[in-house]
């Protein structure tokens, strides 16, 4: 186990791994041999290795729903739901700007400066923009353009949406944390007895 320390500390620390965001640790993920090994030592922990339906994201979920791992999941789950409107308005907000026919997916590629110049030629954009990053979550103190944009970009790297592959070149690209939170807002919009603590444990388990 002690091979896998690192990538451990990585999922306990609530990050979320997939072939974009660490090609190589995806990969040993997908072992059925390590994810036995993974799951061996987070049981006593009451945590177990979790991924989407589409398989494309690893992450820890709580293997029981006690009273401790309910007041965490509850204030993990407030916390998505605070940034989830910002984050969702900026997804519809790169398909729009960038007049793509989808949502961004992991892969994608986005560059800053494409977002800039379709902004700049466009005053609903651009206000949509002002407005989203402003917004608490991402926390724009500016009146620039360019400086809200580098705003709203930082903020989801640091959020694990977006990787940076070059700090010295201004692109970025889409990680698969991104299936998460649309598989998270399907959960959300499916169910309307929240908060957690009266949520079905099945379905929040396998989410979160």
């Amino acid at each position: 186990m002690v091979e896998l320390g690192p990538l451990l500390e990585r999922l306990l620390a609530g990050q979320f791994i997939c072939a974009v965001s660490d090609e190589a640790a995806f990969r040993r993920l997908q072992d059925d041999e390590i994810r036995e090994q993974l799951d061996a030592y987070l049981r006593p922990l009451n945590r177990r290795l979790a991924t989407n339906d589409e398989g494309s994201v690893y992450f820890l979920a709580w293997r029981q729903l006690n009273d401790d791992a309910r007041e965490q999941l509850s204030r993990q789950l407030g916390d998505t739901v605070n940034s989830l409107l910002p984050l969702l308005e900026w997804l519809q907000l790169v398909q729009e700007a960038l007049g793509r026919d989808g949502l961004a997916a992991p892969g994608d590629v986005l560059k800053p400066a494409d977002f800039s110049s379709r902004c700049e030629d466009n005053q609903g954009l651009r206000e949509r923009l002002e407005r989203l990053a402003t917004d608490p979550f991402f926390g724009s103190q500016s009146d620039q353009l360019d400086a809200q944009i580098k705003q709203v970009f930082k903020r989801l790297k640091e959020h694990g949406y977006l990787l940076q592959p070059h700090a010295d070149r201004q692109y970025f690209v889409v990680t698969a944390k991104i299936d998460y939170l649309i598989d998270l807002t399907r959960f959300i919009r499916d169910e309307e007895h929240l908060p957690v603590d009266e949520a079905a444990p099945g379905d929040q388990e396998s989410l979160l």
